[in-house]
């Protein structure tokens, strides 16, 4: 490998800025900040609900329904 061809690496802590939690990781920025981690994020916790707006579902099915 080429030494100058390639980007310097960096062993980082990766902070998530909705629960301040800390990821080590190795990345080519020297700091790295995220909105949302596996810790916070709803789908992962489970504390997700399914919005259903207007019968979206319902209106869709009887559109491309078999008559």
């Amino acid at each position: 490998m080429k030494k100058e061809k390639h980007p310097k690496m960096f062993e980082i802590e990766a902070v998530c800025t909705g629960c301040s939690a800390i990821f080590p990781t190795i990345s080519t920025l020297p700091q790295l900040r995220v909105s949302l981690c596996s810790k916070c994020h709803p789908i992962y916790t489970g504390h997700h609900k399914f919005v259903d707006t207007a019968g979206r579902i319902e209106r869709f099915q009887k559109k491309y329904s078999k008559k």
